[in-house]
Order: C-alpha cells, then sequence, then structure tokens
C-alpha cells in the first residue's frame, strides 16, 4: 500500500545536512514496509538488519563506534553497509538500547552514510535501561495508521480524486457522496493497521479482517510481557482492554482500575501514549496560539490507536454500523469521533510531535465540551463531530462567545455547506461543515467557499 509518508522520508534522505533518522509509531503501523518501499523505488541497496534477532550485537553498539558498527553488520550482510547509493535499516532498534545512543556518532563521524531505525515501545524500553533519547543529532518522523486518503485510493482511484477541498466544496453528485460515506463506514470497521486494511482490500472480507485484529491486540499484550512483570503486566493489560470503551471520555483513572493507585494508572498512560497505542487529546484553554501553551496536562481523554481495532475491541459488527442511519453513524458512541481525531492528531505533519488539544469548560452543574481544537495558520479553530442542527452546539455556541472566535469546523455525515450562527448581541459565526471523508483535506484553509463571507443557509450543502 503507497503511503504517503514515502515523501517525508525522500524529503529526509535527500536533505543537505542529514541525520540518521528514527521512525517512531506503535507496532505494525507499517514502519518497516515504508523503509522497504522507499528503498526499492529509490534504486538504494538496503541494508536491513533486525536488531531483535541479532541481540549479540549489543557489543558493538556499546562500543558507540559507528565503524565498529558498521564491520560488524557488514561482515553479517556479507557486502559493505558503506558505500554510496545505500541505506542502513536497524529495524526493531528498541532490542537494543544501546543503538539508540549510538545513532548520534554516526551523525557526527559519518554523515554521508544515510542511517534510518525504527522501532515499537521505544520508550518501554528506554525507561527499563535508563536510556533517553538522544537529542540535536538525530531526526525523528512519527507515523501513524493508513489514512482514509490512503485507503480510498487503493479502493477506488477515482473516488480519491474526488477527496480535494475545493472539489467538495463545489459539491459532489448524491451518488459520489453515497460511495464515500459506504466506504467511510467500510473503514470505520476495517480501520488503518495496514495488515488489516490490506486484507479488506483484497478479500472484501470482515471475518479476515476481523483475525488481523485480533492477532494485532494479542501481539500488543505479548509486547508487555517483555517489559513488564507480576503486577504491572496485569494492570497494562486491563487498561488495554478498557480503553477502547472509554474513547472521548474525561480521563479518570479510577475507571481504569479501582485497585491501583491512581499514580499508577496514570504511568501506564503515559507509557500507552509514548507508545502512540493511546493518543491522548489535552485540554487547552485556547485563548490563542499556540495552543500547547496554554494546555492543562493533568485534564484529558483518550483515542485509541485505531478505529478498526478500538470496534473490533469493543465487538461493533458490520451488521451493526452497516444498519445505522447517517445521524446514528455520526452519533454512535465515539466511533466519528475517534475516526475524525486519529486524523487531526496526525495534521502536523510526519516530522512534527503529533498533538492534539480540546475545550473544555466544567461548572456546578452544567458543563460545557468542544470535541477538538486545531491551530489554522494563526487562527484557533474549534471543530466538532456533530449530526444535530447548529442550534444544538450549545457548548460551541459558548466557546465561541468566550474566545471572541469567527470560526469554526464541523464533520458529520452530510455534504460541504456554510452558515452563520448568531450569537446576539456579540454577533456570530461561521460554521463550516465538511462531510466525515474530508477530514484529511486541507479543510483548514479558507478558500474559493469564502468561509468568511458566507451568508446563512448551508452553502454547498445540497447542490
Amino acid at each position: 500500500m503507497r503511503r504517503t509518508a514515502e515523501g517525508s522520508l525522500k524529503k529526509w534522505f535527500g536533505g543537505r545536512k542529514r541525520h540518521p533518522l528514527v521512525i517512531r509509531g506503535a507496532r505494525q503501523v507499517g514502519k518497516s514496509t515504508l523503509v522497504r518501499e522507499f528503498a526499492a523505488r529509490e534504486g538504494l541497496v538496503l541494508n536491513e538488519i533486525n536488531l531483535y534477532r541479532n541481540l549479540d550485537l549489543t557489543k558493538a553498539f556499546r562500543s558507540l563506534d559507528p565503524e565498529r558498527i558498521c564491520q560488524e553488520i557488514s561482515d553479517r550482510l556479507s557486502r559493505d553497509v558503506r558505500r554510496p547509493g545505500s541505506l542502513l535499516f536497524l529495524d526493531e532498534i528498541q532490542a537494543i538500547p544501546e543503538a539508540i545512543d549510538a545513532l548520534r556518532y554516526f551523525c557526527e563521524e559519518m554523515p554521508g552514510l544515510a542511517v534510518v531505525s525504527a522501532g515499537s515501545l521505544l520508550e518501554f524500553a528506554l525507561a527499563r535501561h535508563g536510556f533517553s533519547m538522544p537529542v540535536g543529532r538525530v531526526e525523528y518522523m512519527f507515523m501513524g495508521p493508513v489514512s482514509f486518503g490512503e485507503f480510498v485510493a487503493e479502493a477506488d482511484g477515482y473516488l480519491a480524486e474526488l477527496l480535494d477541498a475545493e472539489k467538495l466544496r463545489e459539491g459532489l453528485s448524491e451518488t459520489a457522496h453515497g460511495r464515500l460515506m459506504e466506504l467511510v463506514r467500510r473503514f470505520m470497521l476495517v480501520g488503518g493497521m495496514p495488515e488489516a486494511a490490506q486484507a479488506w482490500l483484497d478479500s472484501h472480507d470482515m471475518v479476515e479482517v476481523s483475525a488481523v485484529h485480533r492477532r494485532i491486540l494479542d501481539t500488543y499484550v505479548d509486547d508487555f510481557a517483555k517489559y513488564a512483570g507480576g503486577t504491572d503486566l496485569a494492570l497494562m493489560q486491563g487498561i488495554l482492554r478498557t480503553v477502547p470503551a472509554r474513547v472521548g471520555e474525561k480521563v479518570k483513572y479510577v475507571r481504569y482500575s479501582r485497585e491501583h493507585k491512581a499514580a499508577k494508572v496514570a504511568g501506564i498512560l503515559d507509557l500507552f501514549a509514548k507508545a502512540r497505542i493511546v493518543c491522548p487529546v489535552t485540554h487547552s484553554d485556547a485563548g490563542g496560539i499556540p495552543l500547547g501553551a496554554q494546555e492543562r496536562p493533568e485534564v484529558r481523554k483518550l483515542l485509541f490507536l485505531d478505529v478498526g481495532l478500538m470496534n473490533h475491541a469493543n465487538g461493533l459488527s458490520w451488521s451493526r454500523l452497516a444498519g445505522m442511519d447517517d445521524v446514528e453513524l455520526v452519533n454512535e458512541g465515539a466511533v466519528a469521533e475517534q475516526f475524525v481525531g486519529q486524523h487531526l492528531f496526525f495534521r502536523g505533519g510526519d516530522f512534527e510531535f503529533p498533538r492534539l488539544h480540546y475545550w473544555l469548560r466544567e461548572g456546578a452543574k452544567n458543563n460545557a465540551e468542544v470535541d477538538y481544537v486545531v491551530e489554522a495558520g494563526a487562527e484557533v479553530v474549534p471543530v466538532e463531530v456533530k449530526a444535530g442542527a447548529s442550534g444544538s452546539l450549545k457548548a460551541l455556541r459558548q466557546m465561541m462567545l468566550e474566545k471572541r472566535l469567527e470560526r469554526a469546523v464541523r464533520f458529520d455525515a452530510g455534504r460541504h455547506g456554510v452558515q452563520h450562527v448568531p450569537l446576539g448581541e456579540a454577533g456570530g459565526f461561521e460554521l463550516e461543515s465538511w462531510p466525515l471523508y474530508a477530514v484529511g483535506c486541507d479543510w483548514e484553509k479558507v478558500g474559493s467557499g469564502d468561509v468568511r463571507g458566507a451568508g446563512g443557509g448551508r452553502g454547498g450543502r445540497g447542490r
């Protein structure tokens, strides 16, 4: 499956001051496959070595001597890995934490050698061995699951060409909209784990997809056993089972375990977040840019790694999902919120640390929450995932009034449209509605739809 991250890898490889690269992401999101396919397309000699299967290289990496390390690897691969036109790929780098520390010396002593590494649960391994991630001499690339756009590109090239913000503003036909919404439903169950997505693209067999989901979740449980024991292992397994059912809820540690102290649960959730098994969505006061300067890390909700894995863990079947009408689809538990959120989480780009915020106002009687808040240039843009009419957006109205914002975005099951939402004497704001399948487009840019100048009505919806 062609991944857009391949373009970022090409940019890194051609950089004037290239540092060793660490591709970070959860297990089985396609990190190793990305490197192999990139090397093949660029005509590079791929010198790949799996450190989990070569643990006896620990002594060489512990020396922090790039020449010695390269010689050891060359002897195993029967070719000189230092030759021009080659790529040294250290896979499963977390298996030898000393290798992570050694990367900085490749930057200083072998700047001409392209070195890329990939690993899962890096923070688990580093915490266990007392290492920290090197800073300043290593680049990081962050990889998530297959996006909906990548999924559609493999499933139907014609429909993939319609996933463009300007085309969506102009308006799609009912047929095209219906077909894309059907793929959204399918993606919500299949998800973006590459093996699961490919299984459906090859067979259209949800039984086979479900088997892939089960294997992936079992693999995560097996991984925990390598880095934890006894009580910690049982707690990790329990939390992994609980998170999918708590997606979108404000984190309260007692909901994950009544038998363990909050600090213990918080520590494991933090490890899960670093390993990308969960994606934290942190509260920000959202008074301006950057949102991170106004966040409260202790107030957060969680997304799971992938919507398909989430629905498998929660037992949601295709017959149930297919039987929902559009309103039910958007309002069904946290399914649509997870779908939109996992795309927004990585919207900053492959080399930006992924993060996402939401807005919460807690009162004595009533709470107000806006699903997500993002930065769009110099703007703060609230994002809601809703199917109801604008009049029901109580929390959004409250935030727009309090923060004096001009524009908000809503993802729902309808087609694109723009409307002016009045706020009494405060005037009002422009609410731009996008179909769920637009989440990967450049929807944050104000374009030919002239969002700021739109009047009443639903704009392009229904055209």
